[in-house]
């Protein structure tokens, strides 16, 4: 978290950390605790990402990009199937055989998603706004980061301005559970 860089830096640094998440996971054994570890941490930095994403990328979609609209609209569905999965996923155990399938599922959704936006969204942003607007976009990211939710919430708000309203306050909820349970800690 906390990359520096404009906004397609920022982001596709956090893509290429959840892709390191996912490939420990993938090198491991099922019903391997690591596994759920993993994915918690995925999760983290997935919910915190998305939310990153639908208060400041998608906005400056709409705004800048030819067919942004449609563009943030397919992005926030994505976003969507994705927080459902990890909904989901949440109160599974390892052991569970639901864990296995929920979390391919995940891992396969997230990847095309990443596919999308690195290869087509991002190029089209960085064609329409200069560098100091995608650095400002980027430091905005990295501070809504800070304080998004950590947990899927399905149901919650993914647009601004309600989402921009809610997130810190869920956020840290989310963050106050996390240390209560040790959620996202002890991956290595």
């Amino acid at each position: 978290m906390g990359h520096g860089g404009t906004v397609i830096e920022e982001l596709t640094t956090d893509h290429r950390e959840v892709e390191e998440l996912f490939a420990k996971i993938e090198a491991l054994p099922p019903g391997d605790e690591k596994r759920k570890k993993y994915a918690e941490q995925a999760t983290i930095e997935l919910v915190r990402h998305s939310i990153a994403e639908e208060e400041y990328l998608y906005p400056a979609v709409r705004a800048h990009v030819p067919d942004g609209d449609e563009l943030a609209d397919k992005e926030l569905e994505d976003h969507k199937g994705a927080e459902r999965l990890m909904k989901d996923l949440e109160g599974l155990n390892v052991g569970d055989p639901a864990f296995d399938q929920i979390l391919t599922s995940l891992i396969q959704e997230i990847r095309t998603h990443v596919s999308d936006e690195e290869g087509n969204l991002f190029p089209r942003l960085k064609e329409v706004l200069p560098r100091l607007e995608l650095t400002e976009l980027g430091d905005k990211v990295r501070q809504a980061k800070k304080t998004a939710p950590t947990r899927p919430h399905p149901a919650g708000p993914h647009e601004p301005p309600a989402l921009k309203a809610m997130a810190p306050g869920v956020g840290l909820v989310d963050r106050a559970r996390d240390m209560l349970t040790g959620r996202g800690k002890g991956q290595e």
